[in-house]
């Protein structure tokens, strides 16, 4: 049995204005805690995050693992949305993941996501850990009043990088249509940091900034040690939301898969 993990975290956005500065330091802090655990990890970081490489890394990641291989996919970085081309999804809407370039090369929409985990052999474990959110109106919620390097919604309103000419008209998005790939049956499973009405905060800690959900993931796993995913995710819902970070952290799977044991 092989472990396999991609870690993707992007705070430069070029083009947008809407940098962020906890990503990185997400990745890198997911590669190192599953590298300690025997995983083979991959990083893509910032300007290598491109939308491209991006595809390039999960179809690797995938393509490599056979039954009985665990695979995990982290990604920190700011989510977005754009206009649904295939009429799949209920609110017109395509959510997505926001790759370095996505000012020029566009978003990684959740059809493209889902059609590449969708090719991996039958019995594959996946987990996906998502610090970003893909809801909200098409203007940036309001954080006029935090203080500098404060929390920060990692999310990319449309117009932050499309042209205006080809902007969707604003509508409700459902966050978590980005993990359809994961299956509905069997050992899949999705650590999300936020409801799909939220949005995950882009924050720091002593001084250190990180994802407000990755923060806590890891703390609670290295300190807390919990057995399984359910036990993990009620660990973090003991620091999240609060009423500086309120982002309410979501887990789904089956109840099989939601009671394996973490990382194994």
């Amino acid at each position: 049995m092989t472990r396999r993990a991609l870690c993707i975290g992007i705070n430069d956005y070029p083009g947008t204005g809407s940098d962020l500065s906890g990503c990185v330091n997400d990745a890198r802090d997911w590669a190192s805690e599953l590298y300690s655990r025997g995983f083979e990890v991959d990083s893509l970081i910032d300007a290598q995050a491109t939308r491209a490489a991006m595809t390039s890394a999960i179809h690797t990641l995938i393509s490599n693992a056979q039954r009985g291989d665990t695979v995990v996919f982290t990604y920190s970085g700011h989510g977005t949305w754009v206009v649904d081309q295939d009429g799949d999804e209920v609110d017109g809407r395509d959510e997505a993941l926001c790759p370095h370039d996505i000012s020029t090369r566009g978003a990684l929409i959740d059809d493209e996501i889902r059609q590449l985990f969708d090719r991996r052999s039958p019995g594959v474990r996946l987990l996906l850990i998502s610090d970003s959110c893909h809801s909200g109106s098409v203007t940036r919620g309001d954080d006029s009043a935090l203080d500098p390097g404060g929390p920060r919604a990692r999310f990319l309103p449309p117009e932050a990088w499309m042209k205006t000419d080809e902007l969707p008209a604003a509508a409700r998005a459902s966050t978590l249509a980005v993990i359809s790939g994961i299956r509905r049956t069997g050992s899949d499973l999705l650590l999300a940091g936020c409801r799909d009405q939220e949005y995950s905060w882009d924050t720091s800690f002593a001084g250190r900034p990180n994802g407000a959900f990755t923060f806590y993931a890891l703390k609670t796993l290295r300190e807390k040690k919990p057995s399984t995913y359910e036990q993990w995710h009620a660990e973090i819902r003991k620091y999240l939301p609060t009423n500086r970070l309120p982002q309410e952290p979501q887990i789904f799977g089956t109840r099989t898969a939601r009671k394996m044991r973490i990382l194994d």
